[in-house]
């Protein structure tokens, strides 16, 4: 069964940074581009970053290009996204799932809030 446990959010001032971690199970990670999604209250799921298999040339929304960096350990089955310079704006649910097609059990996301 595919599984995504995402962990790493909090709280954190403005300007601040964090790093997210995404454990993911059932199926073959090393084969798939990998990315991180967030949900806002009251908005849609948004892509935020994208890695390919090979960790090589990630891709990023506008909103979070310069900031955000992801990267992926795939003997650890592992996708991380390093958060910098984070804005209010920034608040959401992150949540991982493969990039193509994402499956439809997601994990439970992990919670970002930026706040003085």
């Amino acid at each position: 069964q595919v599984q995504f446990v995402e962990s790493g959010g909090g709280l954190v001032q403005p300007g601040g940074s964090l790093r997210l971690s995404c454990a993911a199970s059932g199926f073959n990670f090393g084969n798939h581009a990998m990315s991180w999604y967030r949900q806002a209250p009251g908005k849609e799921r948004e892509l935020v970053a994208t890695v390919p298999t090979t960790g090589r040339s990630a891709v990023y929304g506008d909103s979070v290009k310069d900031r955000f960096t992801i990267s992926r350990d795939n003997a650890k089955n592992t996708v991380y996204l390093q958060m910098n310079s984070l804005k209010p704006e920034d608040t959401a649910v992150y949540y991982c799932n493969r990039r193509f097609t994402p499956f439809s059990n997601w994990g439970q996301g992990t919670q970002v809030t930026v706040s003085s």
